[in-house]
């Protein structure tokens, strides 16, 4: 889902600059307000495992790629403004020395995947989960839907970014000067590459870290700061490891997607 630089123009991208902004300020002051000593380190621990899920990237028609974010697990365990907070400093982790993305291209990126996809997963967790205990299936099920319905919307997003480029921005004779693929060719690329691997993958890897979260610290699902301590986060962290040990596969395929 990452939009690479040189496919959005100079305009658009100060356009997607000036829309994040304020989603960056709110969250920034929200979050200022609601970190303790405790969440912190889980705000650190989620904001890795999705750095570590987008390295695993699908190459998708177009330049583009596909992958899991991770932002809605975020938003359910510390809030939708941390979620907004900690995958924006991914990103622009991942902008500034992987060239994932680029810096032109960052505010899209944030708002695709740090500000759209988190809120929306947010609110769709909380409607269908609302009235429920902690541990119940609803609320698993309700994870899972969230984090697939919104890793598709934060798509379509991207995709109507990619396919008003050649609309709006092209030379006299009708070539387009950024991205060439048109509003349907780029809304087609995008929603079959995240209808079907993305989207599922994400909504996978929500489903067993919220089930993991479910049986061991049930805590973090109500959004509480409990008193009493829970046992088994090196597991969390364990589990991070071997994801984090295994992106390196992906240089031995071919496509810069995947490199």
């Amino acid at each position: 889902m990452h939009i690479p630089d040189g496919y959005l123009s100079p305009a658009t991208c100060g356009v997607m600059y000036g829309a994040a902004a304020p989603f960056w300020y709110v969250a920034s002051t929200r979050v200022r307000q609601a970190l303790t000593g405790r969440t912190v380190p889980v705000l650190a621990l989620f904001a890795a495992f999705s750095f570590v899920v987008m390295m695993f990237n699908v190459p998708l028609p177009g330049g583009t790629t596909g992958h899991a974010v991770g932002g809605t697990l975020l938003a359910i365990t510390l809030g939708p403004w941390a979620a907004v907070i900690g995958v924006s400093v991914v990103l622009g982790i991942q902008a500034l020395f992987f060239g994932d993305g680029g810096l032109m291209a960052l505010g899209a990126n944030c708002f695709n995947m740090a500000i759209v996809l988190p809120l929306v997963g947010y609110f769709i967790y909380k409607v269908i989960s609302s009235n429920s205990e902690a541990t119940s299936t609803r609320r698993l099920v309700a994870a899972v839907l969230a984090s697939y319905i919104a890793l598709v919307v934060a798509a379509f997003v991207a995709s109507i970014e990619f396919g008003l480029q050649p609309h709006f921005f092209h030379a006299a004779d009708g070539t387009p000067l950024y991205c060439p693929y048109s509003l349907g060719k780029a809304i087609s690329a995008m929603m079959v590459g995240h209808l079907l691997i993305a989207g599922p993958v994400e909504a996978l890897a929500t489903g067993l870290v919220f089930a993991f979260l479910q049986r061991t610290h049930s805590s973090l699902i109500k959004a509480d700061v409990p008193g009493k301590k829970e046992g088994k986060v090196w597991l969390l962290w364990g589990a991070l490891g071997l994801v984090a040990l295994a992106t390196p596969i992906g240089l031995l395929a071919s496509g810069t997607a995947w490199g």
